[in-house]
C-alpha cells in the first residue's frame, strides 16, 4: 500500500505504536498503590463502610491501600492549596497508581463532599499529572432502590481526569441493610459485585501502571512541549 501523505503532520514528533514499546518494560515489584475516596461525613457512613470493605479485599489481593478522610477538607477554592487537608489529598493522589471512588446518591447525584475531593485534585501540578493514566473504579451506595446516577457522573469525571476507568462498577441498594452490627458487609450479590470490581481494578492496575507514561504520551502534547522549548531557546538567544 502506498504511504498516505500527511502534510500537516510533524514527522519528527509522530510515533508509530509498536508491541515492543508496550511490552518492553520491566514490571514493578512493589504492591499496587490504591487510594480510596468516599463521599459522606456521617458517623456511620455507608460509602465509607463500602470503601473499608473494598480496602480489605484489595489488601487480600496484595495491594497497599490508603483511605482519605474528607472531614475538614474545605470547599474548592475556599482556601489556598497549601491547606493541610488539600496537601494530604494531593500527596495521596500522586502516590496512588489507582483509585476507588464511592459516593452516596443524594438528590439523584453524587454528594458535594465527593465532588469537592475530586475538584481539589488538579489535572497537573507543574510537570506532574496526578491522575492521568491511573486506574479508577467507581461505586455508589443508595438509601433506597438501586440507581446508577452517581456512578455515571463519576465515570464522566474519571474520563475528564484522564483516568483508565474500569468497565465494572458497583451500586449497593438500601445500603443500611447490607452491614451487620460490626459494620462488616453481609454476604450478598452486592458484596460479590464489590469483589468483582476490586479484582478487576487490580488486574487493570497491574496491566497499566508500568505503561501509563507510554499510554498517555500524546502527539499534541509532544508538539506543544516542543513549541514551548523552542520559545524558551529563542528568548534566551535574544
Amino acid at each position: 500500500m502506498k504511504p498516505t501523505a500527511l502534510p500537516n503532520l510533524d514527522s519528527e514528533l509522530f510515533k508509530v505504536p509498536t508491541t515492543e514499546q508496550v511490552f518492553g518494560v520491566a514490571p514493578s515489584n512493589h504492591a499496587p498503590r490504591i487510594l480510596l475516596l468516599y463521599g459522606s461525613l456521617r458517623d456511620r457512613s455507608f460509602s465509607r463502610l463500602v470503601v473499608e470493605e473494598s480496602a480489605r479485599l484489595l489488601e487480600a489481593m496484595g495491594a497497599e491501600t490508603r483511605i482519605f478522610n474528607p472531614c475538614g477538607l474545605p470547599l474548592a477554592d475556599a482556601e489556598d492549596a497549601s491547606h493541610p487537608k488539600v496537601q494530604e489529598l494531593r500527596d495521596l493522589a500522586e502516590w496512588a497508581e489507582g483509585m476507588v471512588w464511592c459516593s452516596p446518591e443524594r438528590h439523584g447525584a453524587m454528594t458535594g463532599i465527593m465532588k469537592t475531593q475530586i475538584d481539589w485534585i488538579p489535572l497537573s501540578l507543574g510537570a506532574v499529572r496526578p491522575t492521568q493514566g491511573k486506574t479508577l473504579a467507581v461505586m455508589q451506595v443508595c438509601g433506597g432502590s438501586q440507581s446508577f446516577n452517581a456512578v455515571n457522573q463519576l465515570r464522566v469525571l474519571g474520563r475528564w481526569m484522564r483516568m483508565v476507568t474500569i468497565p465494572n462498577q458497583s451500586s449497593v441498594a438500601k445500603a443500611f441493610m447490607e452491614f451487620d452490627e460490626n459494620d462488616r458487609m453481609k454476604p450478598s450479590s452486592y458484596y460479590d459485585r464489590i469483589v468483582d470490581v476490586m479484582e478487576e481494578l487490580m488486574k487493570f492496575t497491574l496491566l497499566v501502571r508500568d505503561r501509563s507514561g507510554y499510554l498517555t504520551d500524546r502527539y499534541s502534547e509532544r508538539k506543544e512541549s516542543a513549541e514551548e522549548l523552542s520559545k524558551r531557546v529563542n528568548q534566551r538567544s535574544i
